[in-house]
């Protein structure tokens, strides 16, 4: 018997625990660096099968597994994400959340689901395979500056160097049964804007007394986005969101103040970063020559995920051996953002979709939103496809 057909057998097998363990995580999630008693969790488990580990980035666990078939010096890292949102969940779940304004809306208890449940299996199957595979429960993916990067300043990606990274995310859009891969660029790079247009303020029916922030502020989000459509490759896409104005409390007086927050997203790193000082020097010269000031900050978040295409090609046809040709697609390219992209800057990495939609209970809503549910049934194919795809790339 071929070992993926070996692995997806034992993962089925293992679906109870594993759904225990997703469920204990769904109703107790945790924030961004607050994932405490989530790391201790999964440092539970990994104790309970014999599997070292450390702590890492404060609430991040690592550990190695280390086949015994012969000597093979090569490590493959497989990650899984493990916080959660700033969200009311609103599923009607048995297993709902416990904690009050919080929930894993994003999968990130699937994802640390599937690594657990992989490591599993890894430690199971030791003879089948030789080489290293480093597990990272990584922390804050959801918040700037990113766990990935505090991770990767800690030397997650040292002692021993991994080789390449792997990471599976879930698809609300993509039925359970599912997966897909993408080689290149595949997410997008993430920044966060704060800007802030001040003058003296005024009366409204003396506007030429002071300079209007409110004017200014419809002006500036107009020319900004004439930034991105005027200047950028028409074939590259790019997305500049403002989602919040803040000014004003009544119907005649002209603010002092206008705050607005927004995001900027990017395919291409080099356009990235020459779209930055053109929307500064527009904001500013704009606000200045309207006679109003302006605070313009611009915090750089995660960069793209760029899928390296060899890795990539392996992991498909890995996972199309796996589980027929027809159940591996090619996933689009997503606007979104992932920390992910921090390591795919510094070693081959294979960031793909895992399925979880399923009609028949309601497992249909997006991400981020209170309402998001997750086939469970999903589970044991990533947990199976994690380890199938780490034992594939040391084989070769």
């Amino acid at each position: 018997m071929q070992l993926h057909t070996v692995l997806k057998q034992q993962a089925q097998e293992l679906f109870e625990p594993l759904l225990a363990i997703r469920r204990h995580l769904h109703q107790h999630p945790e924030l961004s660096y607050q994932e405490h008693n989530t790391a201790s969790f999964v440092e539970t488990q990994l104790t309970a099968w014999g599997i070292a580990h450390q702590r890492m980035a404060g609430t991040g666990v690592v550990a190695l597994i280390t086949g015994t078939q012969k000597t093979n010096p090569k490590t493959v890292a497989l990650r899984g994400d493990m916080d959660a949102l700033p969200i009311q969940e609103n599923t009607g779940l048995p297993f709902a959340s416990q904690v009050p304004g919080v929930m894993h809306a994003c999968g990130h208890d699937v994802h640390t689901t599937c690594l657990l449940g992989a490591a599993k299996l890894l430690q199971q199957n030791l003879s089948h395979f030789s080489g290293t595979v480093k597990l990272i429960f990584q922390p804050g993916e959801e918040r700037n500056p990113g766990g990935a990067s505090i991770l990767i300043k800690e030397g997650v990606l040292q002692n021993p160097a991994p080789e390449a990274i792997i990471a599976l995310h879930v698809h609300p859009g993509l039925e359970t049964g599912k997966l897909s891969f993408r080689s290149g660029r595949v997410m997008a790079s993430a920044d966060e804007i704060y800007i802030t247009i001040k003058s003296k303020g005024g009366h409204a029916a003396a506007p030429h007394l002071t300079a209007d922030t409110v004017l200014i502020t419809a002006h500036l989000i107009t020319s900004l986005q004439q930034i991105i459509s005027r200047n950028n490759n028409p074939t590259s896409p790019s997305v500049l969101s403002i989602c919040s104005i803040q000014g004003g409390h009544t119907t005649n007086v002209i603010p002092s103040e206008v705050k607005l927050m927004g995001t900027f997203r990017a395919m291409d790193e080099e356009w990235r970063y020459k779209a930055h000082e053109l929307m500064k020097k527009q904001a500013v010269g704009l606000v200045e020559a309207m006679g109003a000031e302006i605070d313009f900050l611009i915090d750089v978040g995660y960069p793209t995920v760029d899928n390296e295409p060899q890795l990539t090609q392996q992991c498909t046809q890995a996972a199309q051996d796996m589980w027929g040709a027809e159940n591996v697609l090619e996933t689009e390219m997503r606007m979104g953002a992932e920390d992910f992209g921090y390591y795919t800057k510094h070693i081959p990495g294979c960031f793909f979709r895992l399925g979880v939609r399923n009609e028949q209970i309601n497992a249909v809503h997006n991400v981020h939103t209170p309402t998001f549910i997750a086939d469970e049934h999903a589970i044991p194919i990533g947990v199976a496809t994690m380890a199938h795809l780490a034992i594939r790339y040391l084989e070769k």
